[in-house]
């Protein structure tokens, strides 16, 4: 599983020109499931978007996670983050899971943050969406589950 972090002052997605999801302070969270990818995944991903200690302390440091904080999570479904571009110039998405495997993997990642007592708002699953943010910082972390960067 592999997601993009990225720490913001507010941040929303668009359907339709219909708004389905919107946050303040917290994490927009762009999340790729790959093939292969288990409820594991899943546990392991929600527990390091709810735990990664990015946001600012009262000395400056990036020392509280968004529980600290008491932020919120926008997950917002993205296989796009699974392609592959070293070879011509179209991508390849063969590394992404199938959307019957993708779909219930990515639900179990925004279950898992809500069971950490966070609210999670999230695009649609397969839509096309527009994603709007503030980048606060502007901080964004790379994650995946299975690779150390």
């Amino acid at each position: 599983m592999r997601s993009v972090i990225q720490r913001v002052t507010r941040a929303s997605v668009t359907v339709g020109g219909e708004t389905v999801g919107s946050i303040g302070e917290g994490l927009l969270v762009l999340l790729g499931v790959k093939a292969g990818d288990t409820e594991k995944d899943a546990q392991r991903a929600a527990e390091k978007i709810a735990g990664l200690r990015i946001f600012e302390d009262e000395a400056g440091k990036m020392n509280l996670s968004v529980q600290d904080i008491g932020g919120e999570v926008l997950a917002v479904s993205q296989f796009t983050l699974l392609g592959d571009a070293r070879k011509g110039k179209r991508p390849s998405f063969i590394e992404a899971a199938r959307p019957e495997i993708a779909d219930p993997l990515y639900e179990k990642v925004v279950e898992n943050i809500r069971a950490a007592g966070l609210t999670c708002k999230t695009g649609v699953f397969r839509a096309d969406m527009q994603v709007e943010l503030i980048n606060d910082g502007p901080v964004t972390i790379l994650y995946d589950t299975r690779r150390l960067f």
